[in-house]
C-alpha cells in the first residue's frame, strides 16, 4: 500500500579526495581504491505515489536543459530496479530538484539514484534492507553505493565495496565547475594509454590519520588523483584553475574524480569564503560553490493540505 505522503530525500554530491587507479579488468572496469567525501551540495528526490506500473519523472533545477531523456535517467533505472525486485507492480512520480552541477564528476546523477532507492523503498512500505540496497546501488553505478551513505567513506573495487571513515569536525572546499564536461569513459581510457602498467591502487600514507585530526594543512599534501594526469591532457585548461585556487591561497587542490570540477580545501569557512569570491570576481571557472563536509542524507514526509 503506497505511502500516505510523498517522502523526500536530499542526497549530497561528492568529492574525491583521494582515487588510486589500477590496471583495466576483464570487465572493463578498472580497481579503485578511492576516499569519498559527501559535501553539501544536494538534489532533492520526492516521492509520491503513482498508479500501478507507471515510473514517471519531472526534472527542474540547474543545468536540466542538459539532461537525457526521461527513460535513461539514472533515477527512473533505479526505481524500476527496486520495484523489479522487491515490489513488483508498484508505481511512482520521482521529481527531481537539481542543486548539483549537471557533468561536473560529483555525483549528480547516482546522487539522483540513490534518492530513488531511499525514497521509494520508504514510500512503498518496504523493509529497511541496507545490504540489498547496496547491492541494488552497486548495479546501477559506481557512485550510487556511496550516496545511499553519504559521510567520508574508503571504496574499493570499482568502489561499491565501502567502509566509512571517521573524520574530526567540518571540512571546508570550494568547487569550481566547468563549462564543458568531460567523458568518464574518456579519462579512463587516456589514462590506460598514459599509465599502461600502473601498480595496485592505494591511498596515500597518513591520508586517514589526517582526517581522523581534522588539520586541513596535514591533509592537503596528501590529497591525490591518478586520473589527474589524463583529464588534464583531454582538458588543459583545467591546470590554469587549479594554479589560480593556489595562487589565491587555497591550502590545495585537485580535480574531482575524473573531472572537469576542482576542488580546492580551504583553511576553514571564513577562508572557503574570500578564496570562493576572489575566484568569482577574477572569472575562474563556470560557477563557484563554498561546500562544507562530510554531508549527510535527509528525509522527511511532505505535509498535506
Amino acid at each position: 500500500m503506497p505511502a500516505d505522503r510523498p517522502v523526500i530525500v536530499t542526497v549530497p554530491g561528492k568529492i574525491n579526495l583521494a582515487l588510486g587507479v589500477g590496471a583495466r579488468r576483464a570487465d572493463g572496469y578498472h580497481d579503485l581504491v578511492t576516499l569519498f567525501q559527501a559535501v553539501s551540495l544536494y538534489d532533492r528526490v520526492t516521492a509520491e505515489a503513482a498508479p500501478a506500473g507507471e515510473i514517471g519523472l519531472v526534472m527542474a533545477g540547474v543545468d536540466v536543459a542538459a539532461l537525457g531523456p526521461p527513460e535513461d535517467n539514472l533515477a527512473v533505472r533505479a526505481a524500476r530496479l527496486l520495484a523489479s525486485r522487491r515490489a513488483p507492480g508498484a508505481g511512482v512520480l520521482l521529481t527531481v530538484l537539481k542543486g548539483i552541477p549537471v557533468a561536473g564528476g560529483m555525483g549528480g546523477g547516482s546522487a539522483d539514484a540513490a534518492g530513488a532507492l531511499l525514497a521509494c523503498e520508504r514510500l512503498w512500505h518496504l523493509a529497511p534492507d541496507r545490504a540489498g540496497l547496496l547491492g541494488l546501488a552497486a548495479e546501477l553505478g559506481s557512485d550510487v553505493p556511496f550516496l545511499t551513505l553519504g559521510g567520508t567513506a574508503v571504496g574499493r573495487g570499482r568502489g561499491e565495496d565501502l567502509s566509512p571513515v571517521p573524520t574530526t569536525g567540518e571540512w571546508s572546499w570550494v568547487l569550481v565547475t566547468s563549462a564543458e564536461g568531460l567523458s568518464t569513459p574518456l579519462v579512463f581510457a587516456r589514462f590506460d594509454e598514459l599509465t599502461p602498467n600502473p601498480p595496485a591502487p592505494g591511498l596515500p600514507a597518513g591520508l586517514l590519520d589526517a582526517l581522523a585530526g581534522g588539520d586541513p594543512y596535514a591533509l592537503g599534501p596528501l590529497l591525490r588523483n591518478d586520473l589527474a594526469a589524463a583529464a588534464l591532457d583531454l582538458r588543459p585548461d583545467l591546470a590554469a584553475t587549479l594554479q589560480a585556487g593556489r595562487d589565491r591561497g587555497a591550502v590545495a587542490g585537485i580535480v574531482s574524480g575524473s573531472g572537469p570540477t576542482c576542488a580546492f580545501l580551504a583553511a576553514d569557512a571564513a577562508d572557503a569564503g574570500r578564496l570562493a569570491e576572489e575566484l568569482r570576481r577574477d572569472g575562474i571557472g563556470r560557477s563557484v560553490h563554498v561546500v562544507s563536509g562530510p554531508a549527510r542524507i535527509g528525509f522527511r514526509h511532505e505535509g498535506r493540505g
